[in-house]
C-alpha cells in the first residue's frame, strides 16, 4: 500500500515538473521571438520598480501587460484610475492571472522615487504581484506617454492634469486595446485581458 501511494506521488511530482517545464519553455520561446515594429519593446528606455530594480520594457515580454499612467500625490483622477485597476484584477482569470502584469507608470518621476512608490503600493494593497510600479527619467516617461497617446502637463508645483487611459498590451508589447474614462464599465478590458493571458500555454 505504501509503495503504491509513493508511486502515486511520484508520478504526480513528475506531470507537475513537466508542466512547469513546459510553461518555462512557452515563455522562454516568447521571449526570442523576434519584436515587431509595432512593439513597445523597441524602446530602449530603463525603468526603475518600486523595489529600485532597474529594468527596460523588454524583460515584460512574453506576459500580457495592464498599463495606467499616473502620479502618487494625485488628489483627483489616479485614486480613481488606481480603483479601476484594482477592479480589473479582481476580476481576472485566476488561472491564467499569472500571465498578466498591472503596471502603473509615474508622470512625476522628480517626486515619485523608488521608495515613493513602494509605500504607495503598500497603502494600496498593490506591493505584491502582479503590481509594478514604473519611473524613468522625464524624457523617457514623455516618450513612453507618447506611445499610449496619454497627454500630461504639469499646472502647479504638485499638480498635473493628464490623460485616464487604461492601455492592454499583448505578449509582444503590441497595444491592443484602450479603455478611456473614469468609473466607466470595464467589462470588455477584462475580456480582452482574460482572451490574451489565455492564449500563453
Amino acid at each position: 500500500m505504501k509503495k503504491t501511494i509513493m508511486a502515486i506521488f511520484i508520478l504526480l511530482f513528475a506531470l507537475q515538473s513537466c508542466k512547469e517545464s513546459k510553461k518555462e519553455d512557452s515563455l522562454e520561446a516568447a521571449k526570442d521571438k523576434p519584436i515587431s515594429d509595432l512593439s513597445i519593446y523597441n524602446l530602449p528606455s530603463e525603468w526603475t520598480t518600486q523595489d529600485g530594480k532597474n529594468i527596460e520594457l523588454k524583460s515584460l515580454k512574453g506576459n500580457v501587460l495592464v498599463m495606467v499612467m499616473i502620479y502618487t500625490t494625485c488628489k483627483a483622477a489616479c485614486p480613481r484610475l488606481v480603483a479601476d485597476m484594482r477592479n480589473i484584477e479582481s476580476r481576472l482569470n485566476k488561472e491564467t492571472k499569472k500571465n498578466v502584469k498591472l503596471i502603473l507608470v509615474s508622470i512625476d518621476p522628480e517626486t515619485d522615487t523608488p521608495e515613493k512608490l513602494k509605500a504607495f503600493a503598500i497603502a494600496n494593497k498593490m506591493e505584491n504581484a502582479p503590481w509594478i510600479f514604473l519611473r524613468s527619467t522625464e524624457d523617457n516617461t514623455r516618450e513612453f506617454a507618447a506611445v499610449l497617446a496619454v497627454n500630461y502637463k504639469k499646472i502647479s508645483p504638485i499638480d498635473f492634469s493628464h490623460s485616464n487611459i487604461i492601455s492592454v498590451f499583448n505578449p509582444d508589447g503590441e497595444l491592443i486595446y484602450q479603455q478611456e474614462g473614469l468609473g466607466v464599465n470595464n467589462d470588455k478590458t477584462v475580456d480582452r485581458i482574460n482572451l490574451e493571458a489565455e492564449k500563453i500555454k
